[in-house]
């Protein structure tokens, strides 16, 4: 059996992918590693192509015309063999130690039958600028080494939230969630980690920081000049959830995992907002309206819900100092896990 598909997005991937893939290959003949090609003009091709050759039966390799993160982890899924389904960007890599933890327990939930639809893992920022690292764990939330449902997870934090990098569903969940995410779009992992949930209803928590996230290079998607260039791709990202779950949906859900979702929506729109408000220009608030006008035209309640949760306290505000206050709320963070 594979218990796990690793799913390797890659664009011009050349400097890093074999530190990414070596730390991959440490689960042997029970994993599978789809490394995608996604256009690369470098040689990531002929590096992917090696592993496939001195690894047959564990790496595979999907070459593609370039569409972008999200559909490299379209393509991934598509072809998946393993019960669960991960995400590894190319530039990070997975912990020996944690990755060993997590197949010891997957092969133990096998024996009992008792397969969670997802589990949940801490994640590392690794800064390395000056070889530090800021983790983040999930220890306030899920009890820990335990298969519960949704009304067994704690509140989560404001700015504290479920990334793609914390996340092994189990395939079947992903796929009958009908997850597609879309083409030549940044940022679509908040999809990946909000679209699926109602299809995970049930949870195991490893208080294992498995996942590696690279911090330091300049084309990185969180960096904020990055972030505010692409503004109409997070809005894209904002309406393709809300578009998927309803405020009546949300609200059907157990306890837990409603308080979650709302919760998480919240932070995405706080989010969107740090992205359109951060420059002032006519296209910028063009846009705004109709994002405003599209959720409200669609499902007034979840408008409603939007409008007075977190993104209150600066609804109110003045274009310019909404945008100095979100951009400098973001740089505290960003300060506080030396986030770039």
């Amino acid at each position: 059996m594979k218990y796990i598909t690793f799913t390797v997005p890659c664009y011009n991937s050349e400097s890093y992918l074999r530190k990414c893939v070596d730390s991959l290959l440490l689960g042997g003949e029970d994993v599978e590693i789809v490394i995608v090609n996604d256009g690369s003009t470098d040689s990531t091709l002929a590096i992917a192509r090696g592993y496939e050759a001195r690894y047959p039966g564990i790496v595979r390799v999907v070459d593609k015309p370039n569409g972008g993160h999200g559909s490299g982890v379209n393509a991934g899924l598509a072809i998946a063999a393993g019960l669960y389904y991960k995400v590894v960007d190319s530039d990070d890599w997975v912990d020996a130690s944690a990755y060993s933890k997590l197949l010891e327990i997957i092969k133990k939930h096998e024996i009992s039958g008792e397969f969670p639809r997802l589990y949940v893992v801490n994640y590392v920022y690794e800064h390395v600028a000056d070889n530090t690292r800021h983790v983040c764990d999930y220890a306030e939330n899920f009890p820990e080494n335990s298969v519960v449902g949704w009304e067994k997870v704690k509140p989560f934090r404001y700015s504290h939230m479920l990334l793609m990098h914390s996340l092994v569903f189990r395939t079947d969940a992903l796929r009958e969630s009908g997850l597609v995410l879309p083409e030549h779009t940044f940022y679509v992992d908040d999809i990946f980690s909000y679209v699926p949930l109602p299809y995970a209803d049930t949870v195991c928590y490893l208080n294992v920081d498995f996942y590696r996230y690279f911090i330091g290079r300049a084309d990185q998607s969180v960096n904020i000049s990055n972030m505010v260039a692409r503004y109409e791709q997070q809005i894209r990202v904002m309406l393709a959830m809300t578009d998927r779950w309803t405020y009546a949906d949300i609200k059907s859900q157990v306890k837990g995992l409603r308080r979650y979702m709302f919760h998480a929506l919240d932070n995405y729109l706080v989010t969107t907002l740090l992205f359109v408000c951060a420059q002032d220009s006519p296209e910028r608030c063009e846009a705004y309206r109709q994002m405003w006008a599209h959720i409200r035209a669609r499902d007034e309640k979840l408008y409603r819900k939007l409008r007075r949760g977190y993104a209150a306290a600066v609804l109110g505000l003045p274009w310019k100092l909404r945008g100095r206050i979100l951009v400098r709320g973001y740089r505290i963070l960003c300060r506080k896990i030396k986030l770039g």
